[in-house]
């Protein structure tokens, strides 16, 4: 989940760039007003999109990455003890957001409330297809769906004029963009993105009142009220305010500019190689997604909970709860590098591209690719760990958490082929070269019929007592 958000804000933040660039200054503001809602739509939807053709196509230095392999810590002798030594936090980042939507929910519903009390505060008389409620001692000037509210202190001139703009957002129906996007901050209230989504639409709203306005009166004119008085306005995210300090020169700076050529229309099609370059990136992402972290949690509790209760487990069980608690307790520690990065050996294929990955010996009956996978997974964490030299290193002066990250390759022949070994101890490193030095002979990958090498990446978290 927390990849997705990833991706649908860095989505955000390119959309945004290429808005601000190319068409944030153009006089295209229907089309300007379908991209900024167009594109915050898509952000959400392409990461969930996954072009088979596109990931059949991805570079072959890209490195299949097996699950993390914690040694030491908890991975003790029992399950029990492996559990125990595990620190679970009491606030789980769910919790954090959903009590942030909460807290986003009550300040959208104290925003309604103020203004219904304004509501009830004015007058109210029906013209034409809107409501005009007319706000006594005030000179605030706003609209908020079919409603436009005026402020009795401010002069006939203005009232004309502000009902003029106001019309103009009645009519083309502004308030459901501003609450679409003030839906979006209450369920992503931590994404500073959408905040500036609301504001860019927020100026495109104004410019274009301004435009329709200004083609009636002339636009000397109306930029000339404009800047005769700036007048207070309501503090209320979703409603169309017609005066606002923060404003008044973009709204001025808009009217000025001579309508945009249809020419510079084309600046729209910037979207198609970005959008393209999006899917390639979603339809190559490796984020492991067999098991959700829920399902992984619930397994786990549900077989400590048979410990506590007194049934006996049977190895098998234990060994796969082992598993599952290394692995699961490994994602807080661990923060990978999203990007796959080659090995450098020439003609190392990606899994997706495989017809048959490598097979470990005593996973050669295994019934298909998945269970070949998870074979090859599991004698791999087991060789690391059987053969991993702890009281060697313990006495070598290595201690504390160590973070190590083992990039390999399985060549034609079926034996190691190019080895890297990430971590900030150099003892460490050639134990671990030396760890991984006794893989045995493997059955190679085939692709097209041929034998092939095929590049893998391990983290390894490894946990030695002073």
């Amino acid at each position: 989940m927390i990849h997705y958000l990833l991706q649908t804000i860095a989505f955000q933040l390119l959309f945004l760039v290429v808005y601000d660039l190319f068409l944030k200054k153009e006089t295209f503001f229907t089309l300007n007003r379908m991209y900024l809602l167009g594109t915050v739509i898509l952000s959400f939807i392409l990461p969930l999109i996954q072009v088979e053709g596109i990931q059949h196509q991805i570079p072959s230095q890209y490195i299949i990455e097996l699950p993390a392999i914690l040694i030491g810590g908890i991975a003790s002798e029992t399950a029990v003890t492996a559990g125990s030594s595990a620190y679970v936090s009491p606030f789980r980042w769910e919790q954090i957001w959903y009590a942030g939507m909460l807290v986003a929910t009550l300040l959208f519903i104290y925003k309604l409330i103020n203004l219904f009390r304004l509501k009830k505060l004015g007058t109210s008389k029906k013209v034409e297809n809107f409501t005009l409620i007319r706000l006594p001692k005030t000179n605030t000037a706003f609209s908020f769906f079919n409603y436009i509210f005026l402020g009795e202190d401010l002069s006939e001139a203005q009232k004309n004029n502000i009902l003029l703009h106001e019309k103009v957002h009645v009519t083309h129906k502004h308030s459901y963009d501003l609450l679409f996007f003030e839906a979006l901050r209450i369920v992503c209230w931590f994404n500073p993105l959408l905040y500036l989504y609301q504001q860019r639409m927020v100026s495109l709203q104004e410019f274009t009142a301004d435009a329709k306005v200004a083609a009636l009166n002339g636009k000397k004119t109306y930029y000339q009220d404009l800047l005769s008085q700036v007048f207070q306005t309501e503090q209320i995210s979703f409603v169309n305010t017609f005066f606002s300090q923060s404003l008044i020169k973009k709204r001025i700076s808009m009217l000025r500019k001579t309508k945009s050529k249809k020419i510079f229309q084309l600046k729209y099609l910037v979207l198609l190689p970005l959008v393209s370059a999006m899917l390639v990136y979603t339809s190559c992402s490796l984020e492991n997604k067999e098991r959700e972290p829920d399902t992984v949690a619930q397994h786990i509790a549900e077989l400590k909970q048979a410990l506590e209760n007194g049934e006996n487990l049977s190895e098998a069980e234990k060994e796969t709860l082992q598993n599952m608690l290394r692995s699961h307790a490994s994602q807080d520690d661990l923060n990978f590098d999203a990007k796959n990065n080659g090995t450098g050996e020439s003609g190392a294929i990606p899994f997706v591209q495989l017809d048959k990955a490598p097979v470990f010996p005593g996973c050669e009956d295994v019934a298909n690719e998945a269970e070949n996978k998870k074979c090859f997974s599991q004698k791999v964490s087991e060789m690391i760990v059987n053969n991993f030299p702890n009281k060697e290193l313990q006495a070598a002066g290595v201690s504390g958490r160590q973070r190590i990250v083992v990039e390999f390759t399985i060549d034609k022949t079926g034996y190691l082929g190019a080895l890297t070994v990430r971590t900030n101890e150099p003892y460490l490193e050639a134990a671990t070269r030396e760890v991984f030095r006794k893989l045995p002979a493997l059955t190679p990958g085939i692709h097209n019929g041929k034998d092939v090498a095929v590049a893998y990446k391990v983290p390894i978290i490894v946990e030695i007592d002073e």
